[in-house]
């Protein structure tokens, strides 16, 4: 019996709480601060912000798509890496990427690698079969183990200023329904 006084105390400011609805910020004609439970024109006072709307409003316009968290196929996928790289987001990409046992360092290290690889400006994104070796003069980054299925080639503008290209290769996983990029080690 005691508990339940005791928890009755302990709810009961809640209940108040949720009993008394929403407080609404106003300026009163004097210019002082009224906060009240009831609409600010009933107490003669004018609201600070609007009240709320009940209907729905139109979504904002993003300025570029939220990041995808589950590519259902490779259309998606090989949008999700154009969106990073418009982006210019390494953790975006990241957020692609199936990591596995990675240690902390080893992530560090990829991330720092992407990171690099999107300060140029992307060219293409072609899917390519996983057997299909990398260019060794060009490849970024170890090209994914062969025989896996298909892969993602990242065509970005070299180093060298020359305006030739530079090819990274993803490995592409299922795994879970959802596709994801690997950087080989």
């Amino acid at each position: 019996m005691r508990f339940i006084a005791i928890l009755l105390l302990f709810l009961l400011p809640v209940g108040a709480a949720w009993a008394q609805g929403d407080i609404h910020r106003c300026t009163g004609a004097n210019g002082v601060p009224v906060f009240t439970d009831r609409i600010c024109s009933d107490v003669n006072a004018t609201p600070v912000m609007p009240a709320p709307s009940s209907s729905a409003q139109a979504p904002v316009e993003l300025s570029q798509p939220p990041p995808v968290l589950c590519a259902a196929d490779m259309a998606h996928l090989k949008q999700a890496v154009i969106d990073a790289f418009a982006a210019r987001n390494p953790n975006r990409l990241a957020g692609l990427m199936l990591w596995g046992d990675d240690g902390e360092q080893a992530v560090v290290a990829d991330i720092r690698v992407l990171g690099r690889l999107m300060a140029h400006p992307l060219i293409d994104v072609k899917v390519v079969p996983a057997d299909d070796p990398p260019t060794p003069s060009t490849s970024a980054l170890p090209s994914p183990k062969t025989g896996q299925g298909e892969a993602l080639l990242v065509q970005t503008e070299s180093d060298d200023g020359s305006g030739a290209t530079q090819e990274t290769r993803f490995e592409v996983l299922h795994q879970s329904g959802c596709l994801w990029l690997q950087l080989q080690n």
